[in-house]
């Protein structure tokens, strides 16, 4: 049975038509791109002012227990509960994370940016 709102045969991907780019007017969104099944908007945006606003709370809350954590690691002695590896992991973790937080606010930063000056967004 043919869904009346999707061509093709049922269950296959079919190609929708987007923008056209470039010189052949091929872009990656018009190659083998599943049919949209849910009720979000083609225009979605994402909410980049939680993003930074999560992102400025966290860096500097991952960087301090970052420097935290590798503090305690430092002064535990032989046999001291945590241990010095548990510590050690746990600045290590703290410290990705605080990466993560920082990559993420450039991100947005950047979008922020293309945003304003009216370009648009770039798909990763």
């Amino acid at each position: 049975m043919r869904d009346p709102h999707h061509g093709g045969v049922p269950g296959r991907a079919t190609s929708i038509p987007h923008a056209r780019s470039g010189p052949t007017g091929a872009t990656r969104a018009t190659r083998s791109r599943r049919p949209r099944t849910g009720t979000e908007p083609t225009t979605a945006r994402s909410a980049l002012g939680l993003r930074l606003a999560l992102s400025a709370v966290f860096l500097p809350l991952f960087a301090a227990a970052t420097v935290g954590f590798a503090i305690w690691a430092a002064h535990q002695g032989p046999g001291e509960s945590p241990g010095s590896g548990l510590l050690t992991v746990l600045a290590v973790v703290c410290g990705v994370l605080a990466l993560v937080a920082a990559a993420d606010i450039a991100v947005v930063a950047a979008r922020r940016r293309r945003r304003e000056r009216g370009e648009p967004a770039v798909r990763s």
